[in-house]
């Protein structure tokens, strides 16, 4: 594993920490105690995951076809923006998923 490989793992890591703190903050202002993780919020961050895992070997492949002029497009920087697009967009999916009453986390008890 080289030094990208290595910062592209950090950074999935932190992006998986960031989707499940700005999710689980818009629970816990609704409801008192303990979050539990919902069956709906399962799926969601295995998705979350997918998604991320997918453009860790798709974003590089990506550039290049983006960009064929350029020989060295860096597959770090390809799964930065990926993995960045991937923390918008499942913003805009736990607002389409809460709209429709599906909850990622409830409050236990």
């Amino acid at each position: 594993m080289d030094t990208q490989d290595i910062i592209s793992a950090v950074t999935v890591l932190f992006i998986v920490g960031m989707v499940w703190l700005r999710t689980r903050m818009h629970y816990a202002r609704q409801a008192r105690g303990v979050l539990q993780l919902q069956p709906a919020g399962k799926i969601y961050f295995a998705v979350v995951l997918a998604v991320l895992l997918l453009g860790w070997i798709v974003a590089p492949f990506v550039g290049h076809a983006l960009w064929p002029q350029t020989t060295n497009v860096a597959p770090g920087l390809m799964r930065a923006v990926w993995f960045l697009a991937t923390y918008y967009v499942f913003i805009i999916v736990h607002r389409i998923l809460k709209s429709r009453g599906v909850e990622v986390f409830k409050a236990a008890g």
